[in-house]
């Protein structure tokens, strides 16, 4: 490991390696994951156009959205930790595994009166990446909130993806606000936004994919654990990505989110306790 402080397509924060050549880096805004570097590929789409002056969210990589989940409550859209500046906690800087930590102060406080600490451990494995959230509620009553891990994968054309893994879970269309089953093959030729209620194997069973995204003989595994509940796949397709300003108008192409989620039911934490979840994925 060589845990070094960096720059990533204009953006601060830090990089760590290991002697097979994976790296990652994460972003001081948001402890943001702007880049896995696994197998001689980078695996996640960061837009070329991003905001990189801390003006505005970061399109791409793995944006931490607390305390809300979209437009689901009157917080900022995706809530706010991610335009906020993260820390890196002391450690081995020769550990496979760094934690980034955020805190309450009065500007959060003045539109979510809630004192909070929100963790991050980013964990580098070869061929694998886990991120652990965890959320300390540091007040005297329960709080609640909605979030996600809304992890942009890249692709080489999302024509040629597809992804599969929840055959018959219930799964809600927003682009065409209809409920039913999933189908269990999911392939993407338009705008694609929808949510699935996530059925994960045993917990005491070894880890197990939560959805496989294959593009021709590359298979990328995506787990989860229980506790996120939900996972959110979402796509903007042509009409949509040339309306957003932040990203080119064809790089739609190029991603496909696959996000680890909590959006119709909000997770309760009670006093000065915590709740903690993870998203991984293997070559």
């Amino acid at each position: 490991m060589n845990l070094t402080v960096d720059t990533f397509q204009g953006h601060a924060g830090w990089r760590w390696s290991l002697p097979n050549g994976d790296s990652v880096f994460v972003a001081q805004q948001g402890a943001q994951v702007l880049s896995w570097h696994a197998a001689g590929a980078e695996r996640l789409f960061l837009s070329p156009t991003a905001a990189c002056d801390g003006s505005s969210a970061i399109r791409g990589g793995v944006p931490v959205c607390f305390p809300q989940f979209n437009q689901r409550g009157n917080l900022p859209k995706h809530g706010f930790v991610r335009n906020m500046t993260w820390r890196l906690l002391d450690g081995n800087a020769q550990a496979s595994a760094q934690v980034f930590e955020v805190q309450a102060n009065d500007a959060t406080r003045a539109i979510w009166p809630v004192n909070f600490r929100v963790l991050l451990t980013v964990d580098l494995q070869a061929h694998q990446l886990k991120i652990s959230m965890r959320v300390d509620n540091q007040s005297d009553r329960a709080l609640t909130f909605t979030g996600a891990l809304h992890t942009y994968l890249a692709v080489k054309a999302i024509g040629q993806v597809g992804l599969r893994g929840q055959t018959a879970q219930p799964e809600w269309d927003a682009v065409q606000d209809t409920h039913q089953a999933c189908s269990g093959q999911l392939h993407f030729n338009s705008e694609f936004d929808r949510v699935y209620d996530v059925a994960l194997p045993d917990p005491q069973a070894p880890v197990m994919p939560t959805w496989l995204l294959q593009e021709g003989a590359q298979t990328l595994k995506i787990s989860q654990s229980a506790a996120w509940g939900q996972s959110v796949v979402w796509n903007p397709g042509a009409e949509k990505a040339a309306q957003l300003q932040d990203m080119p108008a064809d790089a739609y192409q190029k991603m496909l989110c696959v996000e680890a989620a909590r959006v119709n039911t909000p997770i309760e934490v009670p006093a000065f306790q915590s709740w903690e979840a993870w998203q991984q994925f293997n070559l």
